[in-house]
């Protein structure tokens, strides 16, 4: 990356690079959502969310660490991933059953089974924009499900029950996929 004196701009001449690694820079929307939400925060901004995300990650982290083992215990950055073997182990309850049922609560579920090196895994990602409120019902929940799989396991591993769509076959989706809609006469 050049600059000028008053823009930045790629300079493609650079004799002791590793050169062009790829023709296209990416997404350009994302690249420029990113680029407005620097430009809108600035320096202090940004350091402040930074240690909103870490703030919130290490909250709730430890909130969580009584329903669910920490393979990492140790302060976080910005995520962490619970392991919940326990309950697997206990009620037959996997971690996609713990993630479907968190739809019945209203809560996107985190990212499942990543990463790779903890069997069970559920990587918690909470943002620097998440009000406390929203930190604790998200913890709330996830309580309550661990609680749920002890007295009602079925409930839990035919989750989501109050969705519009319930329960899909992934792995049907997944060796045969519909890639067209097709209008009901």
């Amino acid at each position: 990356m050049g600059f000028d004196g008053q823009r930045y701009f790629l300079e493609y001449d650079r004799p002791l690079s590793i050169g062009q690694v790829k023709a296209f820079y990416g997404n350009f929307g994302v690249a420029v959502k990113a680029y407005a939400y620097i430009r809108a925060l600035g320096g202090e901004g940004l350091k402040r969310v930074s240690e909103n995300a870490v703030l919130n990650a290490n909250y709730v982290m430890r909130k969580l660490q009584q329903w669910y083992d920490l393979p990492y215990d140790r302060h976080c950055k910005h995520e962490f991933v619970v392991n919940p073997q326990r309950i697997k182990d206990r009620t037959g309850v996997k971690t996609l059953d713990i993630a479907k049922r968190l739809l019945d609560y209203g809560v996107h579920p985190p990212t499942v089974y990543f990463p790779l090196i903890v069997d069970v895994a559920l990587m918690v990602e909470p943002t620097e924009t998440e009000s406390r409120e929203s930190l604790d019902y998200f913890v709330w929940a996830l309580g309550q499900i661990a609680e749920e799989a002890d007295r009602e396991p079925e409930k839990v591993k035919t989750a989501p029950h109050a969705t519009p769509v319930g329960r899909l076959d992934e792995a049907g989706a997944a060796r045969r996929p519909v890639l067209r809609w097709r209008r009901s006469s």
